[in-house]
């Protein structure tokens, strides 16, 4: 099949839609598709920079004034991609965002004439507020739910990437039809970590006892509550050490928490790191993963700490409640400073404990992979493009026990 994605970020841009898109990418080629990403250009460039047999368009694009780390696509460049995209046959549109990629992507899909799908890979209506504080938060949830219902009734498939996700948009009123698919990881790409080069690298000894947590350094990540864990831990082990991994709009003010609390010896900020050795690494350097976001649709970092046998501990919201099972390479904490440092401090004074979630949770982890879940999502293309009267009827019965067998379809249900 021939297929267009269309999304407002992508790499350099490092976040998880980013990390799903290329991952979807890399396995349906693996399986003989085409696919062709229009995405944004970072640098400064005023022309469309495209290289077909990438497989990536870039499109020009300014910055987003309350978020600089994204970028708004010139729409009129796209426009005048036309001829060019209609020559290719594409077989239908994938959308991965919902801003300007939303409004081009279904533009495409009319002008084309092929099937339009979305994946909603963010729960918007917990965080934007975050971005505009002068706007009132009842006002921005309105907003987040009302664009999101329009935009995922537009299109003729949802894809979410966890049950959690759905009950909201079910809960929005969206009637489109909705397959639950995460992503999932490549674990070929995993388990190569140096742990002693990194600590090298950043001066940590060996035997110093370390925790990390590796993501966009954002107000949704629930990071300040982390840094509480942290304080918590101090008290019990004097010398520990909290590795933050990436960037984003948090950093000046954890950094200013940090000083406040005389924490510099005991936070190590090392930013984006790349993912072919820096992010294996950093999770190989760790003793334990701490993990606390409220709004995760999915929680791929989870997998990728238990591919590189790195025990978790974390609360258990949204998509991560899909994704963690009790004692499978994870502790699960209620998000309660003392309950979740104590679980830490317990999990770091016992090697053989440790030892034994690393095992589990490179077991547990290989029904995650990557490639599963891009043959469901081939599976779902060639449905989409080849019914003419597409009724997906998704009870829990029947999409439980082929995306996801550990969901409770009664639980589902309720």
């Amino acid at each position: 099949m021939r297929i267009l994605m269309v999304s407002d970020v992508y790499f350099p841009r490092v976040n998880g839609v980013s990390t799903s898109t290329s991952t979807f990418i890399t396995e349906l080629k693996a399986l003989g598709h085409h696919v062709t990403l229009i995405a944004p250009e970072y640098s400064s460039k005023k022309f469309v920079n495209h290289d077909i047999e990438a497989g990536i368009i870039r499109i020009p694009s300014r910055k987003v004034l309350f978020d600089p780390e994204d970028r708004f696509m010139n729409r009129r460049k796209v426009y005048a991609l036309l001829p060019e995209l209609k020559e290719k046959n594409f077989d239908l549109i994938h959308i991965q965002t919902p801003f300007v990629a939303h409004y081009l992507g279904m533009w495409l899909s009319r002008e084309l004439e092929i099937p339009s799908l979305v994946t909603y890979h963010t729960f918007f209506e917990e965080y934007l507020f975050h971005y505009l504080p002068l706007v009132p938060k009842n006002w921005m949830r309105y907003f987040a739910k009302h664009f999101t219902l329009k935009q995922c009734n537009q299109t003729e498939h949802v894809v979410v990437p966890s049950t959690a996700m759905r009950k909201v948009l079910l809960s929005y009123g969206i009637t489109s039809p909705m397959t639950i698919l995460p992503t999932g990881i490549p674990l070929r790409e995993f388990g190569t970590g140096n742990r002693e080069q990194f600590r090298k690298q950043y001066n940590i000894e060996e035997d110093r006892p370390v925790v990390s947590t590796i993501g966009r350094v954002a107000f949704e990540k629930n990071l300040d509550f982390l840094l509480d864990v942290v304080v918590q831990i101090k008290k019990q082990i004097p010398n520990i050490l909290f590795i933050l991994a990436g960037e984003g709009p948090m950093v000046k003010h954890l950094k200013k928490r940090v000083h406040k609390e005389n924490l510099e010896d005991n936070v190590l900020f090392v930013g984006y790191l790349d993912r072919d050795v820096g992010l294996q690494a950093c999770y190989k350097a760790t003793d334990v993963f701490i993990f606390a976001s409220r709004t995760e649709t999915q929680g791929l970092v989870l997998l990728e700490a238990m591919a590189e046998g790195i025990p978790v501990v974390s609360t258990a919201e949204m998509g991560t409640k899909d994704v963690l099972q009790q004692g499978q390479g994870c502790v699960i904490a209620s998000e309660d400073t003392d309950e979740f440092s104590n679980k830490v401090v317990a999990l770091l004074n016992d090697t053989e404990q440790r030892n034994h979630l690393s095992t589990t949770g490179k077991d547990y982890v290989k029904q995650w992979t990557a490639s599963f879940f891009a043959n469901k999502l081939s599976e779902l293309y060639q449905d989409l493009v080849h019914s003419s009267n597409l009724n997906y009827e998704l009870e829990s019965s029947s999409y439980s026990e082929t995306f996801l067998p550990r969901i409770d379809p009664q639980e589902e249900r309720s």
